[in-house]
């Protein structure tokens, strides 16, 4: 048996195969372009001054919290 003898469900069979495969390579495609317009925006805002909140802990500097 072959992986091409699917039988009378071959249509279907094909078909969610190939819908699994667009709806991976869009959801893919979408990440990739949300993480390049997410580094954009990043680097517009550290250019204008304004800086990560965890930008402060990776230079040492570290604030004592006041809670108990």
């Amino acid at each position: 048996m072959t992986f091409l003898e699917l039988g009378d469900h071959a249509g279907f069979i094909l078909a969610a195969y190939g819908a699994s495969i667009l709806v991976l390579a869009g959801l893919i495609g979408w990440i990739r372009v949300d993480a390049r317009n997410q580094s954009r925006l990043l680097a517009e805002l550290e250019a204008q001054g304004i800086r990560r909140r965890s930008a402060g802990k990776a230079r040492g500097s570290k604030k004592k919290s006041s809670r108990k």
